[in-house]
């Protein structure tokens, strides 16, 4: 391979490493708002999410690409079946980062095994061969695609620190995002369901791996 090659090859390298350790920035607020992400009720380990209702008093939280409007509490306790980062579009401007994550047997190794996982589009795809090694039905309520906005640079780092495979505890809040112009954004409030709209989109106050 000639150098001006190995070159080429060294910047597409060099841009791909700054890109996986890049830190996702937590959307700024709008001049004068301030806003402490209070956590919601925390799930048990090993069991399903906890979805809970908003406390009364709990406004809306205003950020410069969209305000958010709290639909419930949620909180998480899953393995990581995959990530994806996103900087282009509207979306972006929120949430930098989806995961797909898995609860239930959907955190085994066993399962997983016959499952291929991917991302794109904002969406996440499973597939397998032959037949599925537990019921599609079960891998609907099992997993699922979140669209992450971190509350504050504190889980902007932990959400960059975040790898498939890991065990993680996510609590925060489903949000409806709402922008002057007219765009919106809304998070799926059940578990049962699947295809367009049925990713959460979660305001993240805090995530950690377990």
């Amino acid at each position: 391979m000639s150098p001006r090659k190995w070159a080429v090859v060294a910047v597409i390298v060099a841009i791909a490493w700054w890109w996986w350790q890049r830190t996702p920035e937590a959307p700024a607020a709008v001049s004068g708002a301030s806003f402490t992400c209070p956590p919601p009720p925390r799930v048990l380990a090993g069991e399903a999410p906890l979805q809970s209702p908003v406390p009364e008093g709990f406004n809306d939280i205003r950020l410069k690409p969209a305000r958010l409007q709290p639909l419930a509490g949620f909180s998480v306790d899953a393995r990581v079946l995959s990530r994806e980062d996103y900087s282009l579009g509207r979306e972006a401007d929120l949430s930098p980062t989806d995961l797909a994550l898995g609860w239930g047997r959907m955190r085994d190794d066993t399962v997983l095994s016959q499952l291929s996982i991917d991302q794109s589009n904002r969406w996440y795809h499973y597939r397998w061969r032959g037949e599925p090694p537990i019921p599609v039905r079960e891998i609907v309520r099992s997993s699922a695609n979140m669209h992450m906005i971190p509350a504050d640079e504190s889980a902007a780092r932990e959400l960059s620190k975040i790898r498939p495979g890991d065990n993680v505890r996510i609590d925060g809040w489903l949000v409806e995002a709402d922008a002057p112009d007219g765009w919106h954004w809304r998070s799926s409030l059940t578990r049962e369901d699947s295809g367009s709209g049925a990713c959460e989109v979660v305001y993240v106050c805090s995530i950690a791996r377990e």
